[in-house]
């Protein structure tokens, strides 16, 4: 198994670092760059003339080496990440990306973990029951949830409960995490009420997706596996519906999904990502629009190259899974 894991992990360094380049040469493909946003802020806010404007810019360019050509910068933001673990100098925020990363990576894992916990468990739930009452209304109805979580896009989920909650419901506190009251205050469960007070859209937007399509292949896979001749034999055993459905269809039904976790990190986090910026959350997806529209080109970098791992090692992880759970894939793949 350590020689499955090794051989994983070194496949996935030379993904990691093409995606690297390809990342980086794509957020500096648009033309402009952070000093050009300088440039445009002091000719409109401090009423600066274009020369005084373009000088000041083309020093601050030069300074931060934004007039390199794009392979050293490119070379330079690898070489700080490999041998100082220097993730470059976020210009907008005034503070080594490293601290922005630390800042709004963990909220943003914990709302994607706990979307993906959600998701989970009821997407199984929900399609072992549709899938042990097929063609009654119980069927028909999780089929057409499943159907709307799968299409519905979720901005426009996020984009309706905005309006409603403050077009219909007088919300007012929207793109926050706590109400002022608990800002400071320490943990405690009225402070915990008050969180879930304002993060329950993203979570219920970014775990309907999920939700919806653990459902559909768990009832695909679960009513390919009842009909299965090992299912019928252990009915003929005289076993109860329940612990054959249990014991010896759901968990040769569960495949698919266990290799689907290896995407499915990613996935919540682009969820939690599209929702929490229509809801203005401090979390990544802010940071990473707010970067790319002002060209603070190393925090866009480290916040998609973080993305990228997350993608990796979530297939390693249903990589692991497959080969405990089947050996073959453990013979197939190096182990």
């Amino acid at each position: 198994m350590l020689r499955f894991l090794l051989v994983r992990i070194a496949s996935a360094i030379p993904v990691l670092i093409i995606l690297s380049i390809v990342t980086f040469a794509i957020i500096q493909a648009p033309p402009g760059d952070y000093a050009d946003y300088i440039r445009s802020q002091l000719i409109n806010q401090s009423g600066a003339s274009f020369a005084q404007a373009d000088a000041q810019a083309q020093a601050y360019r030069i300074a931060h080496g934004l007039d390199q050509p794009i392979v050293i910068q490119y070379f330079n933001w690898i070489k700080g990440i490999v041998t100082r673990g220097d993730f470059g100098y976020s210009m907008f925020y005034n503070k080594p990306v490293a601290d922005v990363v630390a800042e709004r990576l963990p909220r943003t894992l914990a709302l994607a973990l706990v979307c993906h916990i959600f998701a989970s468990v009821l997407g199984i739930g929900f399609g072992i029951w549709a899938a042990t009452r097929q063609y009654t209304w119980i069927d028909s109805l999780l089929s057409g949830i499943s159907f709307l979580g799968m299409t519905v896009p979720r901005f426009l989920m996020a984009l309706i409960i905005v309006y409603l909650l403050v077009f219909q419901f007088n919300v007012s506190e929207i793109g926050s995490f706590f109400s002022p009251q608990f800002g400071g205050a320490p943990w405690s469960w009225a402070k915990f009420v008050d969180l879930v007070s304002h993060v329950w859209p993203v979570v219920a937007i970014a775990t309907f997706g999920g939700l919806a399509y653990n459902m559909r292949v768990m009832r695909g896979n679960l009513l390919d596996t009842l009909n299965a001749q090992y299912v019928e034999t252990a009915r003929a055993k005289g076993l109860s519906g329940r612990a054959v459905v249990m014991r010896h269809a759901v968990p040769n039904a569960l495949h698919p999904l266990v290799m689907y976790q290896g995407v499915v990190l990613p996935y919540m986090l682009t969820g939690e990502i599209e929702t929490a910026i229509i809801f203005a959350l401090p979390t990544v997806g802010p940071a990473i629009v707010g970067s790319m529209a002002i060209g603070d080109v190393y925090v866009t970098a480290t916040f998609m190259m973080v993305l990228s791992a997350t993608l990796i090692i979530g297939n390693i992880v249903a990589d692991m899974l497959l080969a405990m759970l089947d050996p073959r894939v453990r013979q197939y793949g190096g182990a």
